[in-house]
């Protein structure tokens, strides 16, 4: 089975939202592939705008934190959120994933290349 890359969803989530101001959202990572491992904070454009996304593999999770924001040099960011994990064994980020499994409460579906990528939120966004 071919699994879409989980930078494109989380374009293809956010053009579907119009480009909102913010955004969070969890994907399964079973339903993806994960071509954004090891960046934790980093720079997304998308048709022109930019976001910065906080993302953590939190098993069995994606994790996306999205705000438009102006594009920065977040290297040094990253590389803190990196050692972070590693020197935290990711504990936190498998209770974040447990976190996910207990607390989102809202559903939404994307269909991209005629599959079905679950998102999963702790509250339903207003659009």
């Amino acid at each position: 089975m071919v699994r879409i890359p989980s930078s494109f969803v989380l374009t293809s989530y956010l053009r579907r939202r119009s480009l909102p101001s913010w955004t969070a959202f969890y994907v399964f990572q079973k339903d993806v592939t994960n071509d954004q491992f090891g960046m934790s904070h980093f720079n997304w454009s998308v048709d022109g705008t930019n976001y910065h996304v906080l993302r953590t593999g939190c098993w069995p999770f994606i994790k996306y934190h999205c705000t438009k924001a102006p594009y920065a040099d977040l290297r040094i960011d990253n590389a803190f959120y990196g050692l972070l994990k590693l020197l935290n064994l990711g504990i936190p980020c498998f209770l974040y994933g447990m976190a996910g499994l207990l607390f989102t409460r809202h559903t939404d579906e994307l269909e991209i290349d005629s599959k079905i990528i679950q998102l999963k939120f702790w509250y339903k966004e207003t659009w």
